[in-house]
């Protein structure tokens, strides 16, 4: 679509197709985010910029798994002498021989020699001695040297978020700092007269600007820096100056005036910046007028004012751009599933994100929609921990039927 393009016709994609499109022009606009380098312990939840291989084999040694004895498989079953034990943090000295057992604990050294473990609880110590009544394999709780990454490896390539089991490898490494990705700047954009700032005290036809706040909340999550800026009223030239500092960042929300009321001035304004609009409405419920384009080389999305709409627009498109922008490989939507608690059914034709309360474990977990009063209901979402994702082209669902669920 060229600029301007979805002011004079709406142009309105199914949910996976604008998931698509929003996907595809982030990578497409995107550039190389600047690197910088940080302390281990401040790198959690960043995107990596770095390649990581092993500086040595890992594990450095044949390391037993199991607490036992340590002996070599072709001598089992047998009753065989002890020679000696060892340790954690040590190893033993000497080498094993034909009907020879070494005393072994969890994580230490295999003897040379040695190649099976078996378990203490398998065992019958007759003093110096100890009773092996089974066959055991080679290689029987043992993990081999090298067998989880052999030296020089490649373990983490750069695009990598970096999560716990991430700075247990990157220590383990010997790296006591990475780098990083910068995170990316984010712009939040709240619009409307009736919006005032959350200090304000509002008149009976005015809202706090909680979707500022909630957005902020989002775009940390996701790997960004938010940058709340002032209330843009409902003045063209004022938004104008507004949306142009908002352009200054790697990527702009606004929240509000984006639908088809007389006073919804935020597609006017945008396309007299030159903006080019990727799409302007996704049949989805809450958040069906959601815009996406770009203007001034800039990514931005134009978010429904309702709350629920800002924040499941938001999960479902922005999130994937902040994380994209980041640097991130991927920016995967992942859904749980669960099992309908009581029947229910809705009008086909938009995949609706419903607030919803997921209880139960594992395979016996349940969801259940959480009465709600529209988009606007802030209330009701604080009672669910999760959005039931339900299908545009069906009507009806029993209870016991698998459904989507995206977690809160």
């Amino acid at each position: 679509m060229g600029a301007g393009a979805g002011l004079g016709g709406m142009t309105i994609f199914p949910f996976e197709q604008a998931r698509e499109v929003v996907e595809r022009q982030v990578l497409a606009a995107r550039r190389p985010p600047e690197i910088e380098t940080l302390p281990l312990i401040e790198c959690g939840g960043r995107i990596l910029a770095q390649r990581v291989r092993a500086d040595r084999d890992y594990p450095p040694f044949d390391r037993a798994t199991r607490d036992g004895y340590a002996l070599r498989a072709q001598d089992s079953p047998g009753r065989l002498r002890v020679i000696g034990q060892v340790k954690a943090g040590a190893e033993f000295p000497a080498s094993l021989g034909p009907g020879e057992a070494v005393e072994i604990m969890t994580g230490a050294p295999a003897p040379a020699g040695a190649d099976a473990v078996i378990m203490v609880e398998q065992t019958r110590r007759e003093g110096e001695f100890v009773v092996i009544e089974r066959t055991l394999r080679a290689g029987e709780n043992i993990v081999p040297r090298g067998s989880e990454a052999p030296e020089g490896c490649l373990v983490l390539e750069p695009g990598t978020r970096i999560r716990f089991p991430e700075i247990a490898l990157l220590a383990s490494f010997g790296c006591a700092s990475a780098a990083v990705y910068r995170r990316p700047r984010v712009a939040i954009l709240a619009t409307g007269d009736e919006v005032i700032e959350i200090t304000e005290q509002p008149r009976s036809f005015q809202i706090r600007n909680s979707n500022a706040y909630s957005l902020a909340a989002q775009v940390e999550r996701s790997g960004g820096e938010p940058l709340l800026l002032p209330v843009a009223p409902d003045e063209p030239a004022r938004t104008r100056e507004l949306i142009e500092q908002g352009l200054a960042s790697d990527l702009l929300l606004l929240s509000g005036g984006v639908s088809m009321g007389k006073y919804d001035l935020v597609e006017d304004v945008l396309a007299g910046l030159g903006a080019e609009f990727y799409f302007d409405g996704v049949l989805i419920q809450p958040g069906k007028p959601l815009v996406f384009g770009k203007a001034r080389g800039k990514l931005f999305f134009g978010l429904p004012g309702n709350p629920l709409s800002t924040m499941v627009t938001f999960e479902v498109f922005a999130r994937a751009a902040v994380e994209l922008l980041g640097g991130a490989g991927e920016a995967s939507l992942r859904f749980l599933h669960a099992r309908l608690g009581s029947d229910f059914r809705h009008k086909p034709g938009l995949t609706r994100f419903l607030p919803a309360l997921l209880s139960g474990r594992g395979a016996g977990q349940v969801v259940n929609p959480v009465k709600w009063q529209g988009s606007g209901d802030i209330v009701a979402l604080t009672r669910s921990n999760s959005f039931l994702v339900v299908s545009a082209d069906k009507e009806e669902w029993k209870a016991g039927e698998w459904m989507p669920v995206l977690p809160l």
